[in-house]
Formats: C-alpha cells, sequence, structure tokens
C-alpha cells in the first residue's frame, strides 16, 4: 500500500512510500558517475545522428552531416580491386568478338569463370544448374541448338532474347503457328508420322505428304532441322530424335498428347534479351560459358 515517504531510521535513505507486510521501499538514487555516463551516452547518440546515416525517412534516411557509410567503403573497395585484378581484362573482352575470346587462353578461362557466376544469378532459374534444362525452357548442355550453337551465335541469343520483340527488333524469332485448319484425322496421322520419324522410322508413310506441306518449311524435308539445310537462323526445331522441349504432362520424350497439342495451341515461349541488363562483357562471358556446357559448334 502507499504511504508517506519518511527517512528509514537505519540506512538513512528516504523511502517511496510504498509498503508490502511492513516492509518499505527505499528511494535510493543510482551514483553520480552512472547517471552521467547515462547522460554523456544520451548526448553521444544525439551526435550521431547529427553526424551519420540514422533517421530512416520512407525509402531514403538522414544522411549525416559528413555523408559516409559503409557502403561507401565497400563500392571503393570493389572499385579498386576491379581495377588492380578485373579491369584489364573486362577492356580486353569488350574489344573482342566472342570467338575471339575462345581463342585466347587467358582470357577463355577468365570469361569461363565470369560466366559461370553470371548463368548462376541470372540464368539458371530457367535453364537449370549447369544448363540442364526443364520442360518447356531448352537444355544447353547438349549438341541440340535451335538458333546455332557457334559461340557469336549464342551471344546474339543472349543478347537480343528469342520473340523478345517488345524491346528489341534483334530478336531471335519465329512462330509455331496452329494447325487447326487440319482435321483430327489429319492432325492423328501428323502426329503418328512424327513419333516415328522421332524413333528413327523412316521418313515416309501416310504423313509424310501431310508433313511436307505443312511442316518442312521449318523443320526440312525429314525432321531433321533447318540446321541440315544450313539455315539456322529460321530456329525450327529437329524433329527426328529424343530431344523435345515440350514433353507432355508425363515428360514422355515424343509424347502424341504433347506433340498433338503443339499442333492445336503452340507454345511460343520468350526469351529476354539481356542487353540492357548486363553489360556487353558480362553476356560476352556467358556466352563462353554456355558454349562450354557441351555442343558448342
Amino acid at each position: 500500500m502507499a504511504g508517506t515517504p519518511r527517512k528509514d531510521a537505519i540506512s538513512g535513505q528516504s523511502t517511496t512510500g510504498h509498503e508490502w507486510d511492513g516492509i518499505e521501499e527505499l528511494n535510493t538514487p543510482l551514483p553520480g558517475w552512472w547517471v552521467w555516463v547515462f547522460y554523456a551516452c544520451i548526448l553521444w547518440a544525439i551526435g550521431y545522428m547529427v553526424v551519420y546515416p540514422a533517421i530512416p525517412l520512407g525509402s531514403t534516411y538522414t544522411p549525416g552531416i559528413f555523408g559516409w557509410h559503409t557502403r561507401n567503403e565497400i563500392v571503393q573497395e570493389m572499385d579498386a580491386a576491379y581495377k588492380t585484378f578485373h579491369a584489364d581484362k573486362v577492356e580486353q573482352i569488350n574489344k573482342m568478338d566472342v570467338s575471339a575470346i575462345l581463342a585466347d587462353d587467358t582470357l577463355r578461362t577468365y570469361a569461363y569463370h565470369a560466366g559461370e557466376v553470371i548463368f548462376k544469378e541470372n540464368c539458371a532459374p530457367c535453364h537449370q544448374s549447369g544448363g540442364a534444362g526443364t520442360n518447356g525452357y531448352p537444355t544447353l548442355a547438349d549438341d541440340e541448338w535451335l538458333w546455332g550453337g557457334s559461340a557469336d551465335a549464342i551471344y546474339k541469343t543472349v543478347e537480343y532474347g528469342i520473340r523478345d520483340s517488345v524491346n528489341y527488333d534483334d530478336t531471335r524469332f519465329n512462330e509455331m503457328p496452329s494447325f487447326d485448319y487440319l482435321s483430327d484425322d489429319e492432325l492423328n496421322t501428323l502426329a503418328d508420322y512424327i513419333v516415328s520419324v522421332s524413333q528413327g522410322g523412316p521418313a515416309t508413310g501416310p504423313g509424310a505428304a501431310l508433313f511436307s506441306d505443312n511442316c518442312a518449311v521449318c523443320h526440312a524435308s525429314a525432321g531433321e532441322g533447318p540446321i541440315a539445310d544450313g539455315n539456322q537462323d529460321m530456329g525450327g526445331p529437329a524433329l527426328n530424335n529424343q530431344i523435345w522441349l515440350y514433353s507432355g504432362l508425363h515428360r514422355t520424350l515424343g509424347d502424341k498428347e504433347a506433340i498433338l497439342s503443339q499442333m492445336k495451341t503452340p507454345q511460343n515461349g520468350v526469351m529476354p534479351g539481356w542487353s540492357g541488363r548486363l553489360k556487353d562483357s558480362d553476356i560476352k562471358s556467358v556466352a563462353v560459358y554456355v558454349h562450354s556446357l557441351g555442343g558448342g559448334q
């Protein structure tokens, strides 16, 4: 209960007036040095707030009168490291074609390791680690290239993307049309033919004429893809093997239902161009790395 503060006879300290079961609470002040240290800390905090960045203001903050920030030191250290270890190599890469970089052992090694890091940060979410690919995203670690597997062709693909016509006039572009003008019987015959060819069957039979009339212009006469005609800029995939970008719900290679679906309601994926996001030296480094994954021409 609360009472009237008084002097405690034993300690000589004043009481607070609080008492519980006959025990009174003493009003013992902090030591003077402790109080002064506390005040000094308050003054130090106010001074720090004025001198250094401190108070958040929405998307910004008070910069402090010194304008100092640990990020500035990190930037300076990174700039120094860049000038010491990277600037000369990056400058050379900027001046050279990707094919010329591959011919230089030192630059090729440097670009490979730089490209590996950049690939993991920007490309792996779609193409998977090591370019393994997945359904709807092409594998980069084999010999199958829609737009050419030379180092310079890869560089152009990374630079301008595929079907990224909103941002780049020079983007790689083709389009799988819908064949809904064909009857169901014709579509089934055509799909059966493609399944057969993909499994090593002869390019003959009832579907051959349909394929020649509707598909050969992009996929070549026997489904071997435009690379057979030396015209890989068409971007048409080969159909006479077991490499499929869209493998169906059951991930079955050459699945007839997936082929029919692509003929009726085709998927035309978009790969973004990276020239507006990465430096030219970074794009060339990625091209060197991707070229090394397998099957570079």
